[in-house]
């Protein structure tokens, strides 16, 4: 493994491509081939979505959309002045047993929504001011996200699309969404496939995250940001720490400063708390202590991570 991953910047050219319609175009046709027999996220399920069969995420054909709201929750470069637009899908492609957005990840809280009108969400959205269009949890519903995008577009959005993503990707649908999405936050949440399973339901997942954290930042390059702060382009890092798990919050961050250097930005989020099933399990059933806060954030100082935020209570 590389001491630092050499990182490409991306020109104010590939930025440009917000308003290549045809490349978007492209990206949507050739995701609909990934979805039926479905293998748009690493489970590679092969369910016949595009026959109404429902994949392991619990996801169809159809976008299932819970909310569209301007958040103001997320890091300040996402939030701006003006908050994100966020778009909150239904279903999941994890269980995590502590999700904090379980009726939607989990239960399927959340109505059909046609492409047109997800592509109206994001014009509304775009018209009440926010930055970009921040998608919550995408990664099963990239077809008609990526002919949403086209829509959108070519009806005059002109602002940066954001995926906010577990990072439980595929890195074959990634080099698709290139001229769909600018800005992305995937998680990197454990090395331990072993914990990986335990708490989110799949060992697959360190692996993935970390293929999905190499390309992203290779396409990329790292967090971009305009004159007043806010993001336009690139890739931020989060990490949520768990209750007694600071060791592999130790891992995470050992793993990310020695791959991706110090122009890497890291979000290191300490506002957990039990939610869904995590009070019935013994280490997940509290929240942090002060001191687990300390500890995490001098630990982002020691392995010279001085790029990025620091998410605390809510």
């Amino acid at each position: 493994m590389p001491d630092e991953l050499q990182l490409t910047r991306s020109s104010d050219a590939k930025d440009m491509r917000l308003r290549d319609h045809t490349a978007i175009l492209d990206a949507a046709r050739r995701l609909h081939e990934l979805m039926s027999p479905c293998r748009l996220c690493p489970r590679r399920c092969g369910a016949e979505r595009l026959a109404g069969k429902r994949g392991v995420c619990g996801a169809g054909a159809t976008v299932e959309l819970a909310a569209a709201t301007a958040h103001f929750g997320e890091e300040p470069p996402i939030n701006g002045e003006r908050g994100s637009g966020t778009l909150f899908f239904s279903h999941c492609t994890l269980k995590c047993l502590y999700c904090q957005n379980w009726p939607i990840s989990q239960q399927g809280v959340g109505r059909p929504l046609t492409v047109d009108a997800l592509a109206g969400q994001m014009m509304a959205l775009q018209r009440r001011g926010v930055h970009n269009i921040n998608l919550v949890n995408p990664t099963h519903y990239w077809p008609p996200i990526a002919e949403a995008v086209y829509l959108a577009r070519r009806r005059g959005l002109t602002i940066p699309v954001l995926a906010n993503s577990s990072g439980f990707e595929n890195v074959e649908t990634l080099r698709l969404l290139d001229p769909v999405v600018q800005i992305w936050l995937p998680d990197v949440k454990y090395v331990s496939p072993a914990l990986a399973a335990r708490y989110s339901g799949s060992r697959a997942l360190p692996e993935a995250a970390w293929r999905t954290a190499l390309h992203l930042l290779r396409t990329y390059g790292p967090l971009r940001l305009d004159e007043h702060g806010v993001a336009t382009g690139g890739v931020l890092i989060r990490h949520l720490v768990l209750p007694g798990g600071l060791g592999e919050t130790r891992a995470v961050l050992r793993r990310l400063r020695r791959c991706f250097g110090r122009r890497l930005a890291v979000s290191l989020m300490t506002q957990y708390f039990p939610a869904y099933k995590a009070p019935e399990h013994s280490l997940l059933r509290r929240a942090l202590t002060d001191r687990e806060k300390q500890r995490a954030w001098r630990l982002a100082r020691r392995f010279r991570i001085t790029r990025g935020w620091r998410q605390q209570d809510g």
